[in-house]
């Protein structure tokens, strides 16, 4: 595979440090932008949608903890063995994070967001508005039993 290189555009503040798998959904935090690479502008307008798509690196895992076959699901030998693709774990082969967070408000070049489940710290490599065009109302989402049983304290 070819290389790439990306640079962060920003970093998360959280009052999550590290050590955490559930219970996203009510934490707030800021994303601040470099201010060596973007000012205010670059958010311009983004305040009137709802929530933003904020995709983020993994940047506390080290590389031995790193997974590009398969596994129990949070190392839970009640859900079944699937692929690291078949499942949103941070032991990713890229470590990249994405996550739909509710946008509180956008002051300068600082985003505030609800339910981001990324570290503080942690670079964020790209935001993007949410659009109802491209989330799955169109159809059901099917998802297999154990991906439910999981989510049911992620948020």
């Amino acid at each position: 595979m070819s290389k790439i290189e990306l640079a962060a555009i920003g970093r998360v503040v959280s009052p999550i440090a590290s050590s955490r798998d559930d219970r996203w959904g009510e934490v707030e935090s800021e994303i601040h932008l470099d201010p060596a690479q973007f000012d205010a502008s670059s958010l311009a307008g983004l305040e009137e949608f709802s929530h933003v798509e904020v995709l983020f690196y993994f940047d506390k895992l080290k590389d031995d903890e790193i997974v590009t076959t398969q596994r129990h699901p949070r190392n839970n030998p009640r859900w079944p063995k699937v692929g690291i693709f078949a499942q949103r774990g941070r032991v990713r082969p890229n470590r990249i994070g994405a996550t739909i967070c509710e946008l509180l408000g956008v002051n300068g070049p600082t985003l505030r967001v609800r339910g981001l489940d990324a570290f503080d710290g942690s670079p964020v490599l790209d935001l993007k508005p949410v659009m109802a065009e491209f989330l799955p109302a169109r159809s059901t989402v099917r998802e297999p039993g154990w991906a439910r049983e999981l989510m049911t304290t992620y948020f």
